[in-house]
């Protein structure tokens, strides 16, 4: 299996409380890029634009990437929440 089959097999793992759906399966993350170093790259977009759980799914999500063997760095962006910015920034501290 490879770095990318990993990465979304532990995404799997990321379940959104609301609907007890994980993210993937949600198609709350997209644009999974997969460095040959390592490096990830994905856009997390929340249910709605005021997503109650947009905080702690963007935190799940990037701490599930982070976990996988092999994995360097994650970047993630935030597409169509109101607080986009707020959590872009937590985020990004989260290295």
């Amino acid at each position: 299996m490879g770095l990318p089959e990993k990465i979304e097999e532990s995404l799997a793992q990321v379940i959104d409380p609301e609907t007890g759906m994980d993210v993937m399966r949600m198609k709350l993350v997209r644009d999974l890029k997969v460095g040959q170093d390592g490096d990830v790259e994905l856009t997390f977009r929340p249910t709605s634009v005021l997503c109650p759980l947009g905080f702690q799914l963007g935190i799940n999500i990037k701490e599930a990437v982070l976990n996988v063997p092999g994995v360097k760095s994650v970047q993630v962006h935030v597409d169509g929440f109101i607080h986009g910015e707020q959590l872009k920034k937590i985020l990004d501290e989260k290295d």
